[in-house]
């Protein structure tokens, strides 16, 4: 999802700092959709403990996948069909999420497992669907494989933290998952439709956008039970406050 830059940059060897920035960067703001999908998944495992474990191994494994990626992304492109499989892969997370039964807000969740390792190779395959959409980032700057592995390595970190605040947030927020598999069904499509014409693959800006307004509508309700976490700590912090005021004051008295 980075080629649009690369091809615009005429001095792409000259400060491989910066790009290596530029590129993390990116890939941090373009693996938002990424991120939700995998919290979503870890979410199907219980224990919070488990939830961990899962991104953990899940994600060493996506790297591995990764890098192996990249490394071969010059033979990869060369065989639509795993493009194919990767937009049908997505597609196929859509709609089993969406078609999971609702909840009492008429929300739906991700698939339910009752083991770590069921939920390992799904978070794995995952990023690696998501990967094929970005393959052409490697090609373009196949001549600096290094600059390339370091940032996908520097992502996938990047990848692992973003997933664990989405794990928290998808319990304050009523829309969020939802939300997050429209986003999926978006890079589902764009591959889908990539593989059918390219010529008729939406504009970088506008796929970008529609995954902007996505999550504006997902953090837009909290749930009930968020408010009144939020609602008394804030007033703990008030009566904290209060008390502090009224102790200086009696201080001040006794002077």
């Amino acid at each position: 999802m980075l080629d649009q830059f690369i091809e615009s940059s005429p001095n792409l060897g000259i400060d491989t700092f910066l790009l290596l920035l530029v590129l993390v960067a990116l890939e941090a703001v373009l693996s938002a959709d990424n991120a939700i999908a995998l919290a979503s998944i870890s979410k199907g495992l219980e224990e919070p403990k488990q939830q961990q474990q899962a991104l953990n191994f899940g994600l060493i494994i996506a790297f591995v996948l990764r890098i192996s990626l990249i490394l071969t992304a010059t033979w990869v492109i060369q065989y639509w069909q795993f493009e194919l499989l990767g937009a049908l892969y997505l597609l196929w997370l859509v709609w089993q999420h969406f078609a999971s039964d609702a909840d009492s807000e008429g929300e739906h969740h991700g698939p339910k497992f009752s083991s770590v390792w069921q939920a390992i190779p799904m978070i794995a395959f995952t990023d690696l669907a998501f990967s094929l959409d970005s393959v052409t980032t490697a090609i373009a700057v196949s001549d600096n494989t290094v600059i390339v592995v370091t940032g996908a390595t520097i992502g996938i970190i990047a990848l692992r933290f973003m997933a664990g605040l989405f794990i928290r947030w998808l319990d304050e927020y009523v829309h969020l998952e939802s939300a997050g598999y429209i986003t999926v069904g978006f890079v589902g499509m764009r591959l889908l439709v990539k593989v059918i014409n390219p010529d008729l693959v939406p504009p970088q800006w506008l796929v970008v956008s529609c995954i902007a307004l996505m999550f504006v509508w997902g953090f837009s309700k909290r749930t009930p039970e968020s408010k009144e976490i939020t609602e008394s700590l804030e007033s703990a912090f008030k009566q904290d406050s209060e008390g502090e005021v009224k102790e200086q004051e009696a201080q001040k008295s006794e002077i």
